[in-house]
């Protein structure tokens, strides 16, 4: 019986993270500010938009301290215990990010209802303050983060918590405007429903897709029923089971799998090249290039031996 188990030098193959520190101090300290600034101003002003774009904000510092923390521990190398390190901790961070951010959406969207029906008196001017400097403030956060978005699940959430909080800051502007134009009080009620309908969707994406990857799903984009067939093509391949996959971090997706050869592979050199050829299928001809991948060459003797074998389609 053969194994083979390989992963790329590289640091971009195999998805070495990236220090994006200080973007994110910068982001949190930025972000910080804008939270004790709009926590004043929806005390004085009784605003609901202004303060579920406080909540929003107070929930974005948080996570993007919890991403300062992820992002720490994500640079700490692997050990005998850790053996992938603290990879996955920007998945769990980006996981309570989007849950926390749901929960916030959730409570906006009720108190925002509510509020049509009952609207409290806002003063217009002061709101329009607050909004603006909340607007301004959060601009700044996101030139900050824009270029570090896509690095990880990480950067993402929290890019993606500047974005909606600069998109809330926006709706307090119009609704302090109208009010101030117009006296339509519900105008509050209704930019805070707006910025709830901004958060839930993208949070419930992130969330999705981290539990994806926390219940070990299958990364996106791999079909495994693909794989299978491509390495069965492969010459003196006989069968493949035990076929898993998912992603231990944003960059780094594995593989692993049971290939059966012909019994004559142990004797004549085959065994070797098979394993060759199996790492250079899955790292090449899928749309996930999977470079981490571990393979255990065997005969159909030792297949037909191993207890408890669970075969997957």
């Amino acid at each position: 019986m053969g194994a083979g188990h390989t992963h790329a030098p590289s640091a971009g193959a195999a998805g070495e993270p990236t220090d994006h520190r200080v973007r994110l101090w910068i982001a949190f300290g930025i972000t910080a500010a804008i939270t004790a600034t709009q926590a004043i101003g929806s005390f004085l002003t009784g605003s609901l938009a202004l303060l579920t774009d406080t909540a929003h904000a107070l929930t974005d510092a948080s996570g993007l301290l919890v991403a300062l923390i992820a992002a720490t521990l994500m640079l700490r190398p692997a050990s005998a215990r850790r053996t992938w390190g603290f990879r996955r901790i920007e998945v769990i961070a980006a996981f309570g990010q989007a849950a926390l951010l749901m929960a916030v959406g959730g409570y906006t969207a009720i108190e925002g209802i509510r509020r049509l029906f009952e609207p409290p008196e806002v003063p217009a001017a002061e709101l329009l303050v607050f909004g603006v400097i909340g607007l301004v403030a959060n601009i700044i956060a996101i030139f900050v983060l824009s270029s570090s978005r896509g690095a990880n699940f990480n950067m993402r959430a929290a890019f993606l918590e500047v974005l909606n909080d600069a998109l809330g800051s926006l709706g307090v502007i119009i609704a302090a405007v109208l009010i101030w134009t117009t006296g339509f009080l519900q105008a509050d009620a209704i930019a805070g429903l707006f910025i709830a309908a901004l958060i839930v969707p993208r949070a419930f994406k992130l969330l999705r897709e981290t539990s994806r990857v926390l219940m070990e799903f299958t990364p996106d984009g791999l079909n495994l029923d693909h794989v299978r067939s491509h390495i069965l093509e492969l010459d003196h391949v006989i069968d493949v089971h035990d076929l898993h996959a998912s992603t231990v971090a944003t960059g780094l997706p594995t593989i692993s799998a049971h290939v059966v050869v012909e019994d004559e592979c142990f004797t004549d050199g085959h065994a070797a090249a098979v394993l060759r050829d199996v790492r250079a299928c899955v790292a090449q001809h899928f749309e996930v290039s999977v470079r981490h991948s571990t393979f255990q060459i065997e005969t159909a003797d030792l297949q037909d031996s191993e207890p408890g074998d669970v075969r997957h389609a």
